[in-house]
């Protein structure tokens, strides 16, 4: 800037009181119209040093909130910065503090890198609005110290090996364990995994998981500094031999009177080391008893169990009344049971959570609304079949989750319509594919833009093989982000996405004779899985009952009518 060029156009004259002036100076005159200039610029930059310094100050008291949460430090809260188009087509950015301990749920602590999805998650779903209560996050962490002393790997584990080596039962011991045996499909594994960690969550044992094919490839470790993975030198190795038959059996010593379930019958020096229990969906009643309370009397004086079940048998411990008031307290929202041990449990590895990320963030995130429908056909013969095309579309316009086509071709959508991703699973592509081109060819009388998408169709169930368990991992937990959710009659694969996603689904009611119901869906009383085999036994009368009427909270499954499930209720 040219300073001599503006003097001379300043006035010459300059007020004597001007604090800038210098009558000293040989050019006074001079310098009196220059300082006239200089003072708003000073008074300007005075002021822009002010905003600096109370921006410093935010920035400074902000970074404090954080590390006090945790955010700085890798733990507690972080930001999310979410990207919405504005009215004239530019992006705004709004801040989105996440809590990506899930209220306490997750423990800190966890290399990061390692396992990129326990604390990634949280970016990914909507804020769930059901708490973990203070009690259950008190003994998840007491859980996990018991986990850390007596997992592989520690003296007491390594000394609690060699009592069971023995064959022997001990009167006292420190570490007791409860062994879980990888068996079934996907879905049914991760359900029956969770009642497993419940059980030992109630009984004060450490959970040890069979890692089976593909364990440790599907699930992070969900405990700190302690593995859940049952070492590959475990005495008892004959897993796959374990059956109703088995004479490890709890039920089959019970019947054989190897063991007594009375109160004063089973004495230390008449119990073995350890016993299997066979809650499969086969298991006879002797199994059953396992549900009552006098059985786990004497269970609890055995140091290691070996379960084995395909079935989410959560409800009937519901039912038994020694674990009544530590339910109470742990879920005082009952139907929230799976909702919580599944986020807490079930973390998809790096490989999985590529394939879960990569999908969402190519074809669902953009879209103002995700809708999952998981089909699962139990119909022999080649597919698709035109009545279970007609109940998705029945359920999904009856319920208005998607919008109908319109017969006016003319009707176009704007560039400002509401936009849903639909994202489809099933083993056939069949459905996908006429719903994709039904929305592809027609408009909606809404003007919605619908995109329907499938990541695989498989053709077929192939459980054993690893690809094929991580595709389906991956589409359980992609179901779990999305807004709304319909799901099919007996499928384990939609409980899982609904349980984790904390979503009540619409469910598809099974086909009868090639013909889709009516109605075709109905909404579910909760987001708990069914229990598909329960117990019909009253252990205190001795004779069978309806255990869907005992108590309020545990009721029948609308899917299925004999199972039962927990519901959020005190009172009938």
């Amino acid at each position: 800037m040219d300073m001599k060029r503006i003097r001379r156009h300043q006035s010459s004259a300059a007020s004597p009181s001007d604090p800038e002036s210098n009558g000293a100076s040989r050019h006074g005159a001079e310098k009196r119209p220059a300082a006239g200039f200089l003072r708003p610029v000073m008074i300007l930059l005075a002021c822009l040093m002010l905003l600096l310094v109370a921006s410093g100050a935010f920035r400074s008291s902000s970074l404090d909130r954080l590390r006090r949460v945790g955010g700085v430090q890798g733990t507690g809260e972080f930001e999310v910065i979410a990207r919405k188009g504005s009215e004239n087509g530019s992006s705004a950015s709004s801040s989105i503090r996440k809590d990506k301990l899930l209220g306490g749920l997750l423990a800190a602590g966890f290399d990061e890198a390692s396992c990129l999805s326990r604390y990634q998650a949280v970016r990914y779903r909507k804020e769930s609005p059901h708490l973990p209560s203070p009690y259950l996050l008190e003994r998840l962490r007491k859980h996990e110290v018991l986990q850390k002393k007596c997992g592989p790997d520690t003296e007491l584990y390594n000394k609690a090996v060699e009592r069971l080596k023995s064959g022997q039962g001990i009167e006292t011991t420190e570490c007791n364990y409860v062994v879980w045996i990888s068996y079934s499909g996907l879905g049914n594994r991760i359900l029956t995994l969770a009642s497993a960690f419940l059980y030992a969550l109630l009984t004060n044992r450490v959970l040890l998981i069979d890692r089976g094919a593909d364990m440790a490839d599907l699930f992070c470790e969900p405990f700190p500094e302690s593995s859940w993975l049952l070492p590959l030198d475990f005495p008892v190795s004959q897993f796959n031999s374990f059956d109703i038959k088995a004479p490890q059996s709890y039920g089959n010593m019970l019947e054989k009177k190897v063991i007594s379930n009375s109160v004063d019958g089973a004495s230390m020096g008449s119990l073995p080391a350890y016993v299997y229990l066979h809650l499969d969906h086969d298991y006879g009643d002797f199994d059953k008893l396992f549900f009552c309370e006098d059985d786990q009397r004497v269970l609890q004086k055995i140091p290691w169990l070996v379960l084995k079940s395909d079935n989410y048998f959560v409800p009937s411990l519901f039912l038994i009344p020694t674990y009544e008031e530590e339910l109470h307290q742990l879920f005082p929202e009952k139907d929230t049971v799976f909702h919580h041990l599944g986020r807490y449990l079930f973390h998809p590895t790096n490989p999985v959570w590529g394939l879960i990320t990569r999908y969402h963030q190519s074809y669902l995130a953009k879209a103002e609304e995700k809708v999952g429908i998981q089909i699962r056909v139990f119909d022999t013969g080649a597919g698709p079949f035109q009545h279970v095309l007609d109940q998705i579309l029945g359920c999904s316009l009856k319920e208005k989750l998607l919008p109908d086509i319109s017969a006016d071709e003319s009707v176009v959508s704007t560039p400002t319509a509401r936009s849903k991703a639909v994202l489809m699973t099933s083993l056939n592509s069949g459905y996908y594919e006429k719903i994709r081109n039904m929305y592809w060819e027609h408009p909606t009388v809404t003007g919605e833009i619908i995109s329907v998408y499938q990541p695989s169709h498989e053709e077929y169930q192939q459980t054993g093989k690893q690809m094929h368990n991580m595709k389906a991992w991956a589409e359980m937990y992609l179901l779990s982000l999305t807004d709304v959710l319909v799901t099919s009659a007996w499928s384990t694969f939609g409980y899982v996405a609904q349980g984790l996603g904390g979503l009540k689904p619409w469910i598809m009611f099974k086909p009868e004779n090639q013909t889709a119901p009516d109605p075709p869906c109905r909404r579910a009383m909760s987001m708990e899985p069914c229990f598909h085999a329960p117990p019909f036994y009253d252990c205190k009368s001795k004779r069978g009952v309806d255990t869907g009427a005992l108590v309020p909270h545990v009721r029948h499954c609308e899917d299925i009518s004999w199972g039962l499930k927990l519901v959020d209720r005190d009172e009938w």
